[in-house]
């Protein structure tokens, strides 16, 4: 299996069993919320979705290579352990960069919408 079919399949099951040596240990992550380097970091903060969160599905919409970096676009769903329990939705993107071993050296996701967006989620929920 190549870098793209794993990825798939990890995304699937997010946030269960992913495979985290195709990760350089130096790994940098940002997305809206978070900013760092590394691999412990980057397993704690999945760790910490999967065990916070109910609920997670991570729908993959699009997968793709150009050269060495990995496109992918997807929406994360989760329900939040509030009384009212709001069922959250971010879509998003995110961008892969690959060094010369074919570790994932950089993830950097961004989200179509606001980090307000995601509050008024959780305030004003969909029925």
């Amino acid at each position: 299996m190549n870098i793209v079919e794993i990825l798939q399949e990890d995304y699937q099951r997010f946030p269960v069993d992913q495979h985290y040596d195709l990760y350089a240990d130096k790994v940098y992550f940002k997305d809206p919320l978070n900013e760092f380097r590394g691999i412990n970091k980057y397993k704690a903060m999945i760790r910490f979705m999967g065990t916070f969160f109910q609920n997670i599905k991570m729908d993959l919409h699009e997968i793709y290579r150009e050269q060495n970096i990995i496109h992918l676009k997807w929406t994360l769903n989760w329900t939040t352990p509030l009384p009212w329990q709001p069922r959250i939705a971010i879509p998003g993107r995110t961008e892969l960069t690959l060094d010369e071993n074919q570790k994932i050296i950089s993830h950097v996701d961004y989200w179509n919408c606001s980090r307000w967006d995601v509050v008024k989620q959780h305030i004003f929920p969909k029925r």
